[in-house]
């Protein structure tokens, strides 16, 4: 596996000095890797230098994540959506690639709605846009939707924590491959925002997620009329997005490829030589 140099960078986004992390060649075909809830352009820490050597991967720190501070920032989805469309333009990005996990999913997906033409490919990874296919972890959070309730609000604030973060991280993955998972990740995302106000932040970003819903309908209709190619790779063991979650994309896209693999919510921690292998294969048929 190849291990290309890693660089770290800032640059102006809207007034935002926002962190980037970047490997590959300045005009190999862009990969763009807008990160999950609650991590940063830490969980493709991996994945980068194992690609570099061909393609050209940008992953962004998102406002109010990792070392991108932005207090005054709206934290909503439309706000990061729009966000990382001014990224990709200050970058002066035309083509991509994009890796659509998580949170960074609804923002990457609008990213291609928003100009179907610069996008060649897209890689799917537990990011789900079908209602019927959620799993029973988002029990808590539609409560909060249906009723934002001082209460409802709390009990999801209650997570917003170290331990509710490292929860999150490990999630329903088997015990045979949980030690695989970095503790880094929840310590260090909530050593980046766990001070005010970044906790309250991350409480209001978590009651918008019921606006996602409302897109769902648009996105797959994206898909189904565009029909990008797409490799969808998926950790199965997933109380949000399970299997079902992963094989709903199929109704829009019938010519995808999809692998389920072993692990759960972030892949890239417990299966990442199999999703560099399936990644490596997929990208050089993409026609860039």
């Amino acid at each position: 596996m190849p291990d290309v140099p890693v660089t770290h960078s800032r640059v102006d986004v809207d007034g935002i000095h926002t962190f980037y992390r970047q490997a590959g060649p300045p005009e190999a075909p862009v990969v763009l890797l807008p990160h999950g809830y609650p991590s940063s352009s830490f969980q493709y820490r991996n994945l980068m230098p194992a690609l570099g050597d061909r393609w050209r991967l940008i992953a962004p720190d998102l406002p109010g994540f990792g070392y991108t501070r932005a207090d005054d920032f709206a934290y909503t989805f439309d706000a990061y959506a729009g966000f990382l469309r001014r990224f990709v333009d200050t970058l002066e990005l035309t083509r991509y690639t994009i890796y659509l996990q998580d949170y960074g999913s609804q923002f990457g997906l609008r990213l291609a709605m928003s100009a179907p033409e610069r996008v060649a490919a897209l890689v799917i990874q537990n990011g789900d846009i079908y209602e019927d296919e959620h799993g029973p972890k988002y029990a808590p959070l539609k409560k909060m939707w249906a009723d934002p309730s001082p209460q409802a609000l709390a009990d999801v604030a209650a997570n917003v924590s170290e331990a509710g973060f490292r929860a999150e991280f490990l999630g329903e993955v088997p015990e045979t491959i949980a030690d695989r998972i970095s503790p880094d990740l929840w310590t260090l995302s909530w050593a980046q925002v766990g001070r005010p106000p970044g906790p309250q932040n991350l409480v209001r970003l978590l009651a918008d997620q019921r606006t996602t819903v409302d897109w769902f309908p648009r996105q797959q209709a994206y898909l189904r009329d565009h029909q990008p190619p797409t490799l969808i790779v998926w950790g199965p063991h997933d109380g949000y997005m399970p299997e079902g979650a992963a094989r709903a994309y199929l109704r829009d896209l019938p010519d995808a490829e999809l692998h389920l693999l072993g692990g759960g919510h972030w892949l890239l921690e417990t299966h990442l030589a199999e999703v560099v292998a399936l990644m490596r294969d997929f990208l050089g048929r993409v026609r860039w």
